[in-house]
């Protein structure tokens, strides 16, 4: 058994090591990197991601960050590529091929099958005088010094330059397209992503029933109305006002202070001036209203009038905690 020195030491080298190779890819983004993304950007087509091995691994990642930043883009396995998924390559695309080394046997038939087509070629390689860096359009040079294994031969550094060179197309894409929230939302509506930017307080809060009282209510009305409900609250309204709010937790509180409950109402039991949130706002920012003041209901309101209740727990089930 390794000792737990042996094992931290090895972690942390490991880590340092990629770290390194992520920071050397500074020097790296030069004018063929601005020249890709203005070309990817201006492009009708959309970005082919290939690769094989680890790399075609690093591919899928890299298209699905694109997809989902408003880059179309598409995986295509080196491999299969020459066996029928060259087809799928339509006249605008830009192919970006991965490859450590640019030798691979795959790599070396697919590439000039890829020029012969007329589409720009990108490569994307950890060898700059490699069969697929002589070949391409333009090269991502995503050279690491040394693998993290300690044979220098499982792909581990160099798929992490690979990975961090992607993730700078993408947001570089990002920003070129202005990609917003909005557009986020749009591309992320499942998840809980995509509701923490698109589900609104009116969302949640039409899910619930809305429990209101009187002032004048007996304290055996409110708490029927609090436990019908199952919200853990009730709304006081007066004259189509909200005054209050009654928790379960003020119910209690009551009970151990007062043994005569006859002339105890809604109004005596109630908290003046209870947070509330326009039914418009984001679910996610009513989370953090309620984190904020330590609550676990919150009003939702519809310019100013009673719209209903958010509940923590309502916040917990659609994943927007």
């Amino acid at each position: 058994m390794k000792s737990k020195k042996s094992i931290i030491d090895n972690a942390i080298n490991t880590l340092q090591l990629e770290a390194q190779a992520i920071l050397d890819l500074i020097q790296h983004i030069n004018d063929d990197f601005v020249e890709i993304i203005n070309l990817i950007h201006e492009s009708n087509g959309r970005v082919i991601v290939t690769g094989i091995g680890k790399s075609a691994i690093i591919a899928q990642k890299i298209v699905a960050t694109f997809n989902s930043t408003g880059t179309p883009s598409v995986f295509m396995h080196a491999a299969d590529a020459v066996h029928g998924d060259l087809g799928m390559i339509q006249k605008n695309d830009i192919v970006i091929c991965i490859s450590k080394s640019g030798n691979t046997p795959e790599i070396k038939v697919l590439a000039p099958l890829l020029k012969q087509s007329g589409n720009i070629m990108i490569g994307m390689v950890g060898q700059i005088n490699s069969d697929l860096a002589l070949q391409a359009d333009y090269v991502l040079n995503t050279s690491v010094e040394k693998e993290a294994c300690p044979h220098n031969l499982a792909p581990t550094t160099s798929t992490t330059a690979q990975l961090a060179m992607g993730d700078a197309l993408a947001v570089c894409l990002l920003h070129a397209r202005n990609f917003n929230e909005n557009d986020f939302a749009r591309f992320h509506p499942g998840g809980s992503l995509g509701k923490r930017l698109y589900l609104k307080a009116a969302d949640i809060a039409l899910k619930n029933e809305k429990p209101r009282i009187h002032p004048t209510a007996s304290v055996k009305d409110v708490i029927i109305e609090i436990s019908q409900n199952r919200l853990g609250t009730v709304v006081v309204i007066e004259n189509d006002t909200i005054i209050g709010i009654i928790t379960d937790g003020d119910i209690r509180r009551m009970l151990e202070k007062h043994s005569n409950l006859a002339d105890i109402t809604a109004r005596d039991l109630m908290s003046k001036n209870p947070k509330s949130i326009d039914k418009e706002i984001l679910a996610v920012q009513a989370l953090e209203l309620i984190k904020n003041h330590n609550i676990t209901q919150l009003l939702v309101t519809d310019n100013g009038s009673y719209f209903g209740i958010i509940h923590l727990h309502d916040l917990l089930q659609e994943g927007i905690i």
